[in-house]
């Protein structure tokens, strides 16, 4: 009998100035840096959130806790590893993602192909199985005003 699972993750951070941050696990260059206890990788939190649903692990904060000083400054790549490993011990294959970047700016765009070439390797997928796109509030809300940056994640996961 073949499995299919569904996880869904969402992540926010708020942005301070600065001279860049981690997205996808690709740096950005710009004059905005994230506020977190890891590296702030909002992508691949909301990533590993979905995955971690679609698993029924419950989700990143109770797996990697901000309360433990191991995870401080920690690369989020190291998580999205783990988590693999939990969804190959479960007998799982990543069946495709689906990721919405939701920020003002910077724009992500010209970002997009590395990091889906991040995290297909890191997962061991096809890029093709990957699909990272990007969005604006039109300016509304925490977004808009450029005081922060969501991420929105979507995946199946399936047996075989």
């Amino acid at each position: 009998m073949s499995i299919t699972r569904i996880g869904h993750g969402y992540d926010v951070h708020a942005f301070v100035d600065g001279n860049g941050f981690t997205l996808g696990g690709i740096f950005i260059s710009c004059d905005k840096a994230i506020v977190a206890h890891s590296d702030g990788d909002a992508l691949i939190h909301a990533l590993c959130d979905a995955l971690l649903g679609g698993l029924g692990r419950g989700d990143i904060g109770r797996m990697f806790p901000d309360s433990d000083a191991r995870n401080e400054n920690r690369d989020s790549r190291e998580f999205l590893r783990e988590i693999k490993q939990l969804i190959e011990t479960d007998g799982l294959r990543l069946g495709n993602a689906d990721i919405t970047i939701i920020t003002q700016a910077p724009k992500m765009s010209p970002h997009i192909g590395a990091m889906t070439a991040v995290l297909a390797e890191e997962l061991g997928t096809p890029v093709a199985a990957i699909n990272i796109k990007a969005t604006t509030t039109e300016r509304l809300g925490f977004i808009g005003r450029e005081e922060g940056i969501a991420v929105a994640a979507v995946v199946i996961l399936e047996s075989g």
